[in-house]
């Protein structure tokens, strides 16, 4: 068994504890979170500001459902049948919004996303500290789990299961039911992704108006999920500072 105050040495024949943390070694005991090359460093700082882009994403996700509305109106009207200046302006009007919303996804996405892998990287790093021997994936995956094809429709999950584990108080475990609804509403979100097919006949006006429809869905679901986001990366965050904060786990574990 692992040393139950490093958890980085394996513990003496009988005993809970490593031979340098029972003094039976030359070498000073390394202190708690001390594994090499790796320490635990504070989330907090992080986790809020990925909380607060992740607050920008749902006010950019909002407001692009608003144009998706106004698209839906406007190219509804058009399939209908109706015609003149006004219904051509309204359909410009959705247009623009749409375009202006798609703009502010695509800003926020980014400096959220860039935020939001650098905490998870710490989270990551730190649950190496709390419990080597509980990660199933290296820590480069932190970052290209999200990025590589296929594979970034579950490793990003597991990774995060992973670092769950490990933060969970000394000898309790924490239930999966959190992270596993934000998995599953991102998913849901990727797939709900909408193609809609441009068009300016009647016919078109229908398409966009479906098209609509699937945006208004993707939309819903991004803050769905980027809610849940938010409530995993404010407990991972405080789990992980009650944990580093408690200190070394209790010999009896």
């Amino acid at each position: 068994m692992i040393c139950a105050r490093c958890h980085h040495f394996a513990a003496a024949p009988g005993a809970t504890l490593c031979h340098r943390c029972l003094g039976d070694s030359p070498e000073p005991a390394p202190p708690f979170g001390s594994t090499p090359g790796l320490w635990l460093r504070s989330p907090v700082g992080l986790g809020w500001a990925t909380v607060v882009l992740l607050g920008v994403v749902v006010a950019a996700d909002l407001f692009s459902v608003w144009a998706d509305f106004l698209q839906y109106d406007a190219t509804g009207a058009l399939a209908d049948g109706e015609t003149g200046a006004a219904a051509f302006r309204r359909a410009d009007r959705a247009d623009r919004m749409l375009g202006v919303a798609g703009g502010a996804q695509v800003g926020s996405l980014v400096a959220c996303g860039i935020v939001y892998l650098t905490w998870f990287q710490r989270v990551r790093a730190n649950a190496q500290v709390f419990d080597p021997l509980g990660q199933s994936k290296s820590p480069g995956w932190a970052i290209g789990g999200w990025f590589v094809p296929v594979v970034n429709l579950w490793y990003p999950r597991r990774i995060t299961l992973d670092i769950w584990d490990a933060s969970s108080p000394w000898g309790t475990t924490r239930s999966h039911t959190l992270v596993n609804a934000w998995w599953t509403l991102w998913l849901a979100a990727l797939v709900a992704d909408p193609l809609a097919t441009p068009g300016d006949d009647v016919e078109g006006a229908a398409r966009l108006r479906d098209g609509a429809l699937q945006l208004i869905l993707s939309d819903s679901l991004d803050i769905a999920a980027a809610v849940l986001a938010i409530l995993v990366v404010v407990r991972l965050t405080r789990m992980q500072h009650e944990k580093a904060m408690a200190g070394a786990a209790p010999a009896a574990l």
